[in-house]
């Protein structure tokens, strides 16, 4: 037996737990961004490819339960306040990171109010709407989590695929984060504000 939604919901969780540990990282580099901006834009880029993961696999609970696949619908929908929460999550979330790679494209200069304001902004709304996603889903994730490492098959096909997609997510986001932390250098001798 396959069950592809549960194969989901740890991939899901599995996704989430990398993202809770590097965005508590993220965090501390926040609390003194302007001698830590290199480790925070490190940070940020490393997440990019983790974060993608995750966006895709809810992405792909959601298309699934509203196209009907009936394993999908006997697992049922998130709470409803959570439905109502799930665009503000994935919208802020995209916000903070494409307006923190915009940052690092154009570089600090004339001209970047809009792009630092959206940053903050969608930083302030994220961090508020992704602290009651994270409350909601904590209790769960400890269990899904360590599911695909136990031994013994439980019914459920794709543990070392799903592994290996977290791995690579990991791993690309490094590479990504080790190519693009340069760009933070501009930064670090900008006269501006760079606080969040």
């Amino acid at each position: 037996m396959q069950r592809g939604s549960d194969g989901n919901a740890r991939l899901t969780a599995a996704s989430g737990a990398v993202l809770f540990l590097l965005l508590a990282a993220e965090g501390v580099t926040i609390l003194s961004i302007r001698p830590l901006l290199s480790p925070h834009v490190f940070i940020g880029m490393l997440l990019v490819p983790p974060v993608l993961l995750k966006l895709g696999s809810t992405g792909w609970r959601f298309v699934r339960y509203y196209s009907g696949s009936s394993e999908y619908r006997a697992k049922g929908p998130p709470l409803l306040p959570l439905r109502l929460l799930a665009p503000v999550v994935v919208a802020s979330t995209l916000a903070v990171f494409a307006s923190g790679i915009a940052l690092l494209a154009l570089g600090p200069g004339r001209g970047l109010g809009l792009v630092l304001g959206v940053h903050k902004a969608s930083f302030v709304v994220w961090l508020a709407a992704t602290a009651v996603h994270v409350l909601a889903y904590v209790r769960h994730v400890p269990r899904l989590t360590v599911a695909d490492w136990r031994a013994g098959a439980d019914g459920v096909d794709g543990s070392v695929a799903r592994r290996a997609v977290l791995a690579a997510a990991v791993v690309a986001g490094a590479i990504l984060a080790v190519a693009t932390v340069r760009y933070a250098a501009p930064w670090t001798h900008w006269g501006g504000t760079g606080d969040h």
